[in-house]
């Protein structure tokens, strides 16, 4: 434990010059990428003098290094800039958006990974046999078209044809959402135990987060039935039966735990490029979430917010690869952290 702990903090400093790094790279991308933010902001109408008056506010009339130096410094004090476009706090932004793709993510590689997990096993169990081929083909039929495409038939099937489930937003127009705690709508009605806003909330997160999980359920599914066949033809799987273990025991406590070592290295991987490759679901369901808000800034030159959502998203990916790697010791205790 002691050893986890020390891992886990040195981890954490390691974030920092990550992030400065990221931050760095950003801002320098963002300032010689051609075009004109303040034009843009200001308006086609906008005189040179109005120009020139934004610019100052946003401080863009002063040179690059000390432009860095104040947004970093910003950072550090919770100031993540204002949005040339909205005049919108960043930050207010980011806690309004941020949450919505997290649970969209979440919920997706929820999905990937149950149905993953017990496809690939069922594969690996009965190799070659009519399970094994109806699980690889199922999987490969829906990661074959592409993703827009299936979230606009799921749209016409679920939501307009049979009306299982809406066609897109996060939440009824007409039901007012649960009270905000973690700005995860399931989460939070389930919290005030609101059962109603909890209906509401998985009716409107299941179509786009199943879509979203696709391309992840066929890596998760592939890399598990691989997996659990290498682990399956290891000598101590011989001796479990050969000791008269009960078959479901051998499976699910020493086979899978081997096995789903490997899988978790996927799970955490595609969780980075679910979350980062949300902005196609986002906005053919108009989900209110970073993707959308993203797109809608890189539209703009919006700088500071997609410099805002970048170390969101480094930080995200940061935080999922620790706890990984901190998962894999409680699955092989064999693992040391240096």
């Amino acid at each position: 434990m002691h050893l986890q702990l020390g891992y886990f903090v040195k981890r954490l400093l390691l974030l920092v010059p990550l992030l400065v790094g990221l931050s760095l790279l950003t801002f320098s991308i963002a300032r010689v990428v051609p075009g004109d933010p303040v034009g843009l902001a200001a308006g086609p109408q906008a005189t040179p003098e109005i120009k020139e008056k934004l610019r100052q506010a946003f401080g863009l009339d002063q040179p690059l290094p000390l432009q860095y130096f104040n947004y970093v410094a910003g950072l550090f004090q919770g100031d993540w800039g204002e949005s040339l476009y909205s005049r919108r706090s960043v930050a207010n932004d980011l806690k309004t958006y941020f949450p919505a793709t997290l649970e969209l993510t979440l919920a997706a590689i929820l999905f990937a990974s149950v149905l993953g997990t017990v496809l690939g096993v069922f594969a690996a169990l009965y190799r070659d046999q009519l399970p094994d081929h109806l699980s690889r083909i199922g999987v490969l039929f829906f990661v074959s078209f592409p993703q827009f495409w299936l979230a606009m038939i799921f749209q016409l099937v679920f939501g307009l044809l049979l009306r299982w489930f809406p066609i897109g937003k996060r939440f009824d127009i007409l039901t007012p959402p649960p009270e905000t705690i973690t700005g995860l709508y399931t989460l939070d009605s389930l919290l005030v135990w609101d059962f109603q806003a909890f209906q509401v909330a998985v009716g409107h997160l299941f179509i786009p987060a199943l879509v979203l999980s696709f391309g992840a359920l066929a890596s998760i599914t592939r890399i598990t039935r691989a997996n659990m066949l290498e682990a399956l033809d290891k000598d101590y799987v011989r001796m479990e039966r050969a000791l008269g273990l009960p078959e479901h025991l051998i499976i699910f406590k020493y086979v899978l735990r081997n096995a789903f070592i490997a899988t978790l290295t996927v799970i955490t991987l595609e969780f980075g490029w679910l979350m980062a490759g949300a902005v196609l679901v986002e906005t053919i369901f108009d989900w209110p979430g970073l993707g959308l808000y993203a797109v809608e800034s890189s539209l703009r030159l919006d700088f500071q917010p997609i410099m805002g959502i970048t170390i969101i998203y480094g930080m995200v990916f940061s935080l999922v690869n620790i706890f990984t790697d901190l998962a894999y010791g409680l699955l092989d205790p064999r693992i040391r952290y240096d």
